[in-house]
């Protein structure tokens, strides 16, 4: 088999375990939250830990990758995140399972830094639109049957084998790359721009902590208003830095190109619409209508399932019609389906996720493996391991802000919504009466069912179980409402900014700098 197929195999292992592992997680959250006794906002860190670390390190392994090798650095992050998805596994605490998960942010880093450099470096012309068409598969197929894997594994033998399953198939991957791919790297001489990393992470990092504490500490305290002032003087200082900087971590000229600006916003706002909600979905999938987790994973379905059928159809149709109009139709069908999701009531059933679990489906199949060609399409090859980099960035800083922005709308509202519907009876009030603190954090920790069974009276378990679905549901549809809002402003983005024109043209070996191959990515009408 020629190498370059050795190398899509490697990639889209590597790739299938990191996103496999971040859709088993989200269906295993409530199990984790009670094994581990977690808060709201531990289980918002299990996510966001990952997405921090991925996102602040994304760039400088992009880097890095360019300067040492992509191959070998690629498996270095195989073997960093196989290790911590094992120490993940024997977590006795939400404060070790976090910074495992930290770890493996790390990892994931490294291999989505150069995975698609990898690709892009390995298949040129028509061939390149169906090795991406074929990732653009292994996406929808790690988001098609993850939550059903989480599901299986949490109910059948516990959340921890979740990350147990990452060790065998990480082993497997180091074998095919360090034996089967060959080398890639940028021949210029580059160096690592630390004043960008230290800046960008902490930046991010403050953001991030401030929006997931500021409910609990209040958004005027004193250590919420520092964090979020030094959150914007450190981005400041990132991006002036990255402007006078010879050898940015990330060349800010890129956006230059409208189309580098717009894949960037599409991308963010994929991951901070319906990516992120995905959290609140298995949260009332589970929690309010009490679903277990492989009864909730098989009512992901409708939407994980279409989004891996349309995924590798989106992919060849690269290199036929304009990726603007792919990926501005695949946003704008999230959007429709978030619309169409913010329609639940207390008394509804899971069934009223359906339509659009439907329509988002369709849309992410189109955007995903748009975006993923895109990025690495509007920039030269040897440049390839930034552009995938910054795409990555743009993604995990969207699902990090997005839970976090999301949860800070959630603990606010929720709790206000179910106590404000517990004050509307005599019953309710007596529930409040006699709940106090252990309520409030029983409301927004999804601990409510819990609750219950400490409840000696039927008519006040009544009570609470509604006022919390009827809250939880006016809530969530917010939050639909807020993604709609979000999704939307990506499709214009990519309708609007991303110009086919823009794109660098591929060519085969052999042919002449700057013919673009028939059929290439860089030919369709823009």
């Amino acid at each position: 088999m020629d190498k370059k197929w050795w190398t899509l195999i490697a990639v889209c292992t590597g790739t299938f375990m990191l996103l496999l592992d971040i859709t088993v997680v989200n269906v295993a959250l409530p199990d984790i939250q009670s094994s581990l006794h977690a808060s709201f906002s531990d289980l918002q860190w299990v996510i966001d830990a990952y997405s921090l670390t991925l996102a602040a390190f994304l760039l400088t392994a992009g880097v890095i990758g360019d300067l040492f090798g992509r191959r070998e650095l690629f498996a270095i992050g195989l073997g960093i995140f196989s290790v911590s998805s094992l120490v993940c596994g024997f977590a006795t605490s939400s404060l070790m399972l976090n910074l495992s998960r930290g770890v493996q942010g790390v990892g994931g880093a490294i291999m989505f830094a150069t995975s698609l450099a990898l690709i892009a470096q390995a298949f040129q012309g028509r061939e390149r639109g169906t090795a991406f068409g074929i990732y653009g598969a292994v996406i929808g197929g790690a988001v098609a049957v993850g939550p059903l894997i989480g599901g299986a594994i949490t109910s059948g033998i516990g959340w921890r084998w979740i990350f147990f399953v990452n060790v065998p198939v990480g082993i497997v991957a180091i074998v095919t790359t360090l034996t089967r791919i060959d080398e890639s790297k940028d021949p210029t001489s580059r160096r690592i721009d630390w004043i960008g990393f230290v800046t960008f992470s902490l930046s991010l990092f403050l953001l991030v902590f401030a929006l997931v504490r500021g409910n609990t500490d209040g958004w005027t305290s004193p250590a919420i208003v520092a964090m979020l002032a030094g959150a914007a003087v450190l981005m400041a200082v990132f991006l002036v830095a990255e402007l006078r900087q010879a050898d940015p971590m990330l060349d800010l000229r890129l956006f230059r190109t409208p189309a580098m600006t717009g894949v960037s916003i599409a991308t963010f706002c994929i991951a901070a619409s319906i990516f992120s909600m995905f959290l609140y979905i298995t949260l009332y999938i589970q929690d309010v209508l009490g679903y277990g987790p492989f009864a909730a994973g098989l009512r992901f379905l409708p939407i994980t399932m279409l989004a891996f059928v349309v995924a590798p159809v989106a992919g060849k149709l690269t290199v036929r019609l304009p990726s603007r109009i792919l990926m501005g139709s695949g946003l704008a069908l999230v959007a429709i389906g978030c619309l169409l999701m913010a329609h639940t009531e207390a008394s509804s059933t899971w069934t009223v996720l359906l339509p659009g679990f439907i329509v988002a489906g369709i849309g992410l199949g189109l955007a995903n493996p748009v975006i993923a060609s895109a990025s690495v399409a509007v920039v030269p090859p040897q440049r390839s391991g930034m552009a995938s980099g910054s795409s990555n960035t743009f993604r995990q800083v969207g699902v990090a802000t997005g839970i976090a922005g999301l949860g800070a709308v959630f603990q606010s509202q929720v709790v206000h919504q179910t106590v404000g519907g517990l004050s509307a009876s005599p019953v309710g009030r007596q529930v409040l009466a006699h709940g106090g603190p252990a309520l409030t954090q029983a409301v927004t920790g999804g601990g409510v069912r819990e609750a219950l069974g400490s409840i000696p009276s039927p008519v006040a378990r009544h009570a609470l179980l509604g006022a919390y679905q009827t809250g939880f549901t006016s809530t969530f549809n917010h939050l639909m409402l807020i993604s709609t809002v979000i999704a939307a402003v990506g499709a214009a983005a990519a309708f609007g900014l991303v110009r086919q024109r823009d794109f660098v043209p591929s060519h085969a070996p052999g042919t002449g700098a700057g013919a673009p191959e028939p059929g290439g990515l860089a030919i369709a009408a823009g």
